[in-house]
């Protein structure tokens, strides 16, 4: 499973605060305690600072970069954005997100197509949000073919599905757990993606319930999730699950992850 760790977003106040004053060590330490918890790539969004996201972006790549040893997940539906904060990203990165919305996908398209980055395609388009798992491979189909032909590697692309509440219609879980397995079984080598939090939207307990969507999920397929990683019990849900679902050779994961109390056990 690969892990984007969420919290360096702009739309959180203490984040904010942070870039506001260009607090580059208290930065450092949210990305290293990400790291240290289990994120593989390190999520930067600065999209709150309307006309100074650009040089913001660029500032918590090298910021984070220059601290912790791991590439960021650059999160901006900005082109110019993201083509900045590339030009300082040491490494391979991961571009979050195009989607099938026309002016999106084709400011975007080209700079994704020369990056050789990774990639985050969501399903979404001028038609708004897919309710159907048949909507989602709609789009998946368009997404993936039009970044392939873009040179694109295919193990370099992660569809996110996405997900909506299941407050507001109780289909929405199952649709989007179908799609990721239909995505997963249809287009060998790529992969999956989401940030799954919107499912609990409106409900109470939503920790429970976001831990026990991640496990349905990595049931179907799902092979990457952008969370929180000092969340204890939704990576050791996510530990575990891979487990079962037999991605864990003689469960050493597991084993490593509960002798380190990495799994949210109490005690």
């Amino acid at each position: 499973m690969l892990i984007v760790g969420e919290l360096i977003n702009a739309s959180r106040k203490t984040v904010r605060e942070m870039i506001e004053k260009r607090d580059s060590e208290a930065i450092v330490r949210l990305a290293r305690d990400e790291q240290e918890k289990g994120a593989d790539f390190i999520d930067v969004n600065a999209g709150v600072f309307v006309g100074q996201e650009l040089e913001l972006l660029k500032w918590l790549v090298s910021s984070v970069q220059a601290g912790v040893d791991a590439p960021c997940c650059i999160d901006s539906p900005d082109p110019k954005a993201i083509e900045a904060a590339l030009d300082v990203h040491k490494g391979q990165a991961m571009i979050n997100s195009i989607s099938l919305e026309k002016a999106r996908y084709d400011s975007l398209l080209p700079v994704v197509a020369g990056s050789g980055s990774k990639v985050v395609a969501l399903c979404m388009s001028d038609e708004g949000m897919p309710q159907t798992a048949d909507q989602r491979m709609i789009i998946a189909d368009k997404l993936i073919n039009g970044l392939v032909q873009s040179n694109v590697a295919i193990e370099n692309i992660y569809v996110d599905p996405l997900v909506q509440p299941v407050s507001t219609d109780n289909t929405f879980g199952l649709e989007f757990l179908k799609a990721i397995e239909q995505i997963t079984r249809t287009f060998k080598g790529v992969h999956t993606m989401c940030g799954l939090s919107n499912i609990s939207f409106g409900l109470p307990e939503r920790k429970l319930i976001n831990q026990t969507f991640m496990a349905l999920a990595i049931g179907r397929g799902l092979d990457g999730a952008i969370v929180n990683p000092l969340d204890k019990r939704m990576m050791g849900c996510i530990i575990t699950a891979e487990m079962l679902m037999g991605r864990d050779s003689f469960c050493l994961n597991y084993i490593k992850a509960y002798r380190a109390a990495k799994l949210g056990q109490d005690g």
